[in-house]
Parts: structure tokens; sequence; C-alpha cells
């Protein structure tokens, strides 16, 4: 069990949804920088849906590019609602709302409405591995997009624990006791790691109980933002708990 998370109180960190709303309202680089960071972050589940429904991988590369140039367009932030609540449930309707409005690209070059391109280093490579090794199920592409983007999470929480670990001259550490965070397919005894490590196994052990806690808030810390209230944290947390099973 992942234990007790931060209560929120005071530290909640600022929102999808406030990153949002100041683009809307301020504009500028900077907003659209900001903007293009949690498009960088989030393509990976909309692409897992649009393969799902059916679109050929060129296809529907083609449309998360489109769909986040759109979404990056200040007329259609204006249409934005935080009271939508969780980000993951809006970007989806929002990618359904504009595949129904889509029009074919030759026609949007003749009107001269093309969308600004964006700078996206899509690693569909790596989405088609993880998409064709999903079980062959009657799993809806709703599903499958919300496994995708709970590991997605996890993987942001994995890189922030790694970094943190490796700034702080600790990168052997983390690289063998991570077979101890939840979820983890190495199996690795305290007794192993102390030897790969060289220290004792009471030392591993509170490294591992540090490590564990630091993972807690990392957890906490990116899927905060992606909520409207603090009191979502924990809701959020265990749905996609339960996503991944």
């Amino acid at each position: 069990m992942l234990g007790r998370f931060p209560s929120g109180r005071g530290d909640f960190p600022t929102t999808q949804w406030s990153v949002i709303l100041s683009a809307r309202l301020a504009g500028g680089g900077q907003s659209r920088e900001a903007l293009a960071q949690l498009c960088q972050a989030y393509w990976p589940p909309l692409y897992t849906y649009l393969r799902k429904t059916g679109h050929p991988r060129d296809q529907a590369e083609d449309h998360v590019q489109g769909f986040f140039a759109k979404f990056l367009e200040k007329n259609f932030l204006e249409n934005l609602d935080p009271a939508a609540g969780r980000f993951r449930s809006y970007l989806l309707g929002a990618l359904k709302h504009y595949l129904s409005h889509e029009r074919d690209r030759a026609t949007a070059r003749k009107r001269g409405g093309a969308s600004k391109p964006l700078p996206l280093e899509l690693d569909t490579e790596k989405e088609e591995r993880q998409y064709i090794v999903e079980p062959a199920t009657d799993v809806t592409p709703e599903k499958l997009y919300e496994r995708r983007w709970a590991l997605a999470l996890l993987d942001q929480v994995l890189t922030r624990l790694q970094a943190d670990y490796e700034q702080a001259g600790k990168g052997k550490l983390y690289s063998v006791l991570i077979a101890f965070l939840p979820g983890a397919r190495a199996s690795l005894s305290t007794g192993e790691a102390a030897h790969r490590l060289e220290i004792s196994v009471d030392a591993v052990r509170v490294a591992i109980f540090r490590l564990r806690r630091r993972y807690r808030e990392c957890l906490y810390q990116t899927i905060a933002p992606t909520v409207s209230t603090p009191a979502d944290v924990k809701d959020e947390i265990r749905h996609l708990l339960e996503v991944l099973g």
C-alpha cells in the first residue's frame, strides 16, 4: 500500500486549470510554453485512445498534433470551464469535440486556417509498443485511455523521483532500491541490496522507507495539478490505482 499522502493544505500546487486560465487571460510566449509542456506530458493517452478507436498510426499522430495545435489557440481556450473537474476527463472530451468538427487538412490550407505547428516530440515507436502489448480484450477506448493516462502519470512520478536522487548524488541508491517501490517487477531482497550498495541491511531498510515516502510525495505532487481541489487528490489516486489493477 502507498500509505498516507500529504494533506495538501497550504501547498496545493498550481493546477492544469490555472495554467490554462493564465494562458487564456494573459497569452504570450511564456503561457504558450507552459501549455506546450502540458501537451508534451499528456499526448500519449490521447494517441492510445485514437489507435483503439481504429485510427491508423499516421492518422492518430496527425490528430494528436492537430488537436494540441488547436488547443493552444486562444479562441479555443475561451471555451474552457475549470468546473469540468479532472483534467484527464476534460482532455478526452475536448479531443472528441475536436474530432467531431475536424475537416481535412487540404480544406484547412485552402482557407488559410491551418493551426500553428507545435514543437511536440511524439515518440510513437514507444507508444506503439505499449499499445501492442495491451491485452486483446473488449476493453473500451475510454478505459484504455485511462490506463495509459495512469501510466503516463507514473512515468512522471519516477522521472521526478530519479531526478531528486541524482541531484543529491544518490543515483546508485535509487537504481537499486527502485525494486522496492509499489508495482516494481524486479525481485530483490534487502540482503542483496545491502551487498550491492555496500551498506548494512538496517541502512537499506531506512533508505527504502525514505524512498517510499518520497515516492508518495512525488505521486501527490504529480496528480494534484490534474484536479481542481486538494480534496480530489486522494480519490484520483485511488481511481488511477484501480485502473492499473
